[in-house]
């Protein structure tokens, strides 16, 4: 027999990808037993039949053909030689943990806890859900790819933005790609789609450690939309389910011990963990194969884990605002202070911001030179139009104290601007890759016209489009003090409020160097002095 390190040592597989195996039925589950003398500090371990080296190979030597994992497990559980079982004192069957913190980890034979979540199903009900656990903190170098069952990330929203193909095609019943507009993607009304969603006690289980994970950002107004696309039956559970569940969320990680059907359909033990990031909640279903705890230290990697969500965040349809911010004089600024001081400059500007950026929820979009993208989606608990907006003017107060930081060093006397535009569209929203690299953006006019604008603004002034405050309501919008500077007869400014303006009325058509605004020039503008 090898235990479960020799086999990886052997043949040179993640302990993820044996899971992985496990999981598939590409490999028979271990035998778990106590190791022997000189076998590691572990307590446990799980072993092989000494052919499973050889069957990973073949599995590798398929792989670099060309197929898919599931071509590949479909082809050994259909025409290989099943592997002899080993036989042992100890059971074969796989553990079944939930770790918790301020004691040992909770462990049952997988037996025995299918039989006792089983029974309830049996019953007409899917099995109880435990309360969930807080997990520990490990370590482990995996990838999302590597993940043995359904796992997708929803933004704040409860809207999909990552999947793998389990999820889509076994978990949500999707033959085809889930649609590009994130409003279909809603992760609640995609659950009743699910195996589940016919029968309504399963649907309940299925829903409640959802809602619990979501309920702290998911408003019962927040819930409206979604109530729309239900039916009268379904709406019902929802609320019902909503009402009763209590929320949960403080802790980084949770977990839930719960059941999925598989291919054909029988209930079988699973692991749902729910991480908890600014950016929106991760889901992974785990299925019980080892007794190992590689799935945890996987996703303890917090920084790891949602940047490769991030990276493999799926392109869509989405309301967003676009806010650029350009500095303004860079080039003579740049050719009045030695090199490292210009750079020092630059990182001040972008190390200050970032924090008003994640208080405002802003999503970085690049560094191009000395201006900066961002961009600003719908909230559950906030307007993402005001949030750009209020993220503007304490950029504004950010830079007030950076010139007066620089004046006095340097001894100038002329203030360092960021000038800034915005605007609102719906626009699709994706990623570029190169190398380890990831550029966030927006493709259409919104990205486009915020550009100009930026371009157009000057000494340090927050410019938006009238489309973009015209979606704020009324009440909202008040706090608001925006308007346009005019020319009395007497030749003197002053600031009109509530107030828009074409840029064409803004600009000296004579001068060339207004000739880029041309093909915005009908777009009508205002300025944005403060809010309440």
């Amino acid at each position: 027999m090898l235990n479960s390190k020799q086999l990886i040592e052997i043949t040179g597989i993640s302990r993820a990808t044996l899971n992985n195996y496990v999981a598939l039925g590409i490999l028979p589950s271990p035998v778990i037993k106590t190791p022997s003398e000189g076998e590691g500090r572990a307590t446990r371990l799980g072993y092989f039949h000494e052919d499973a080296a050889e069957r990973i190979k073949q599995v590798k030597i398929l792989k670099k053909k060309g197929q898919t994992m599931a071509q590949i497990a479909r082809e050994f559980n259909e025409s290989m030689t099943p592997l002899p079982k080993l036989q042992e004192n100890e059971s074969s069957a796989p553990a079944f943990i939930t770790s918790g913190f301020g004691g040992p980890s909770d462990t049952m034979g997988f037996e025995k806890a299918r039989r006792a979540i089983s029974s309830d199903a049996g019953q007409g009900s899917p099995g109880k859900l435990s309360s969930p656990r807080m997990t520990q903190n490990l370590s482990f170098d995996g990838s999302l790819e590597e993940l043995p069952g359904p796992s997708y990330m929803v933004n704040n929203n409860f809207e999909l933005i990552w999947w793998n193909n389990q999820a889509q095609h076994s978990f949500f019943n999707h033959s085809k790609e889930l649609p590009g507009d994130l409003e279909s993607r809603n992760l609640l009304i995609l659950l009743f789609s699910t195996e589940a969603g016919t029968d309504p006690d399963r649907v309940r289980e299925l829903l409640r450690p959802h809602l619990a994970a979501g309920k702290k950002k998911l408003s019962q107004q927040a819930l409206i939309k979604i109530y729309t696309a239900l039916d009268g039956d379904e709406l019902g559970i929802l609320k019902d389910v909503y009402d009763h569940v209590a929320p949960v969320g403080r802790e980084p990680m949770i977990h839930f011990p719960t059941m999925l059907a598989d291919d054909k359909g029988s209930l079988s033990p699973h692991d749902l963990y729910v991480c908890f990031y600014r950016e929106g909640i991760f889901f992974t279903h785990s299925p019980v194969v080892l007794n190992d705890d590689y799935l945890l230290d996987f996703l303890s990697k917090r920084n790891q884990v949602i940047n490769e969500l991030l990276k493999r965040r799926k392109p869509y349809l989405t309301d967003v605002t676009v806010m650029v911010a350009d500095l303004q004089n860079s080039i003579k600024i740049c050719s009045e202070l030695p090199a490292e001081e210009y750079f020092e400059l630059i990182n001040n500007i972008w190390q200050e911001s970032a924090p008003i950026f994640r208080r405002f929820y802003g999503t970085y979009g690049k560094h191009a030179g000395d201006g900066m993208v961002y961009y600003f989606f719908p909230q559950p608990d906030c307007d993402y139009k005001l949030n750009a907006i209020e993220c503007s003017l304490e950029l504004q107060k950010m830079m007030k104290g950076i010139t007066q930081q620089w004046q006095t060093r340097k001894g100038w006397f002329s203030d360092i601007f960021l000038n800034i535009g915005l605007n609102e569209g719906q626009e699709w929203f994706g990623s570029y890759h190169a190398g380890g690299h990831v550029e966030f953006t927006v493709l259409g006019e919104t990205i486009n016209y915020a550009s100009r604008i930026s371009d157009f603004a000057r000494n340090g002034s927050v410019w938006a489009t009238k489309n973009m405050l015209n979606q704020i309501p009324q009440k909202k919008r008040d706090r608001i003090n925006f308007g346009i500077t005019r020319k009395t007869h007497g030749n003197e400014s002053v600031f009109v409020t509530d107030t828009y303006s074409s840029i064409s009325n803004l600009i000296d058509d004579n001068l060339p160097a207004n000739e880029k605004f041309k093909d915005i020039e009908m777009i009508p503008i205002t300025e944005i002095r403060a809010m309440d």
